[in-house]
């Protein structure tokens, strides 16, 4: 295994960093978490990475509810792990029309919740899930990052009013209220709902591993449907593994350092109705 990066190699401005992240975190999916949080702990050297937590998933595993795995997110909280709210039900029931009907069937798999939702919904939902999140690990959240990374308008209005300090989908990461761009580049992540899906997604992590070097933030997500893929899971070992030895493994909130920038200084402020780019996976 390639050895992680550690900050005290890194005294400099503007450090190169990886930003690993495990979304759908849920009582629902307990095992498969454990199994992707050990992973990603023993390749990046630690608990240097996020988690996705949603408060209730597919209504189907209240967290409120589960308080055993409660304590869990907190143990995990307290040792490094950065604690983001990802919607609530991670559902979409929404009837979406013209480029949100495209991004609803071909993006995700039903799973789009924050792409239809109005402005006080969307807020309802997001100030809910923060208020809980919070209240389980005892500090603030990370940020709100929406399932599938897909905002609608309403999702984007009701971000600058959440109080959450970080967002991101597929192509950004921003400060929400400010608009300020603190991060680009496409997420490298995997598919495993179909055969086709996870030998696409295997062909990007691969070119990936070879032609994102040079990005100052990579962002590498993993979901607990890849656990039931070996060979998914040996590509993600194999993608934290390169990146993790060629910079640090970091936390979000270092974007928001001095000595962090985006790579784009061209655009540093993000305008809503936030621009949606093409992902590496469909989830």
């Amino acid at each position: 295994m390639a050895q992680p990066q550690s900050a005290d190699q890194h005294q400099t401005g503007r450090q190169k960093l990886l930003l690993a992240s495990i979304h759908d975190v849920s009582p629902l999916f307990e095992r498969e978490v454990d199994v992707l949080a050990e992973l990603f702990a023993r390749q990046l050297g630690g608990p240097r990475f996020a988690m996705l937590v949603v408060p209730d998933h597919w209504g189907r595993a209240p967290l409120r509810d589960a308080a055993a795995f409660q304590r869990r997110l907190r143990d995990w909280s307290d040792a490094g792990v950065e604690m983001f709210v990802h919607g609530w039900f991670h559902k979409d029931v929404a009837d979406h029309a013209g480029i949100a009907r495209f991004k609803a069937r071909h993006m995700t798999a039903g799973e789009g919740e924050f792409l239809g939702l109005p402005e006080t919904e969307a807020a309802r939902r997001m100030t809910e899930g923060k208020a809980l999140v919070e209240d389980i690990i005892g500090r603030p959240a990370a940020g709100f990052i929406a399932p599938a990374w897909l905002y609608g308008d309403g999702a984007r209005a009701a971000l600058d009013r959440c109080g959450f300090a970080l967002a991101e989908d597929h192509l950004r990461v921003w400060q929400p209220g400010s608009g300020r761009i603190l991060a680009r580049g496409p997420v490298v992540t995997w598919a495993s709902r179909s055969r086709p899906r996870q030998l696409s997604s295997l062909a990007v992590a691969a070119l990936a591993r070879s032609g994102l070097h040079g990005q100052q933030v990579v962002r590498v997500a993993a979901h607990p449907g890849d656990t039931t893929v070996p060979a998914l899971m040996t590509s993600i070992g194999r993608t934290l593994g390169s990146f993790a030895a060629r910079r640090i493994a970091g936390r979000y909130a270092q974007l928001a350092e001095p000595d962090i920038s985006p790579q784009d200084s061209s655009a540093t402020h993000l305008r809503s109705p936030v621009p949606q780019g093409t992902a590496t996976r469909s989830v």
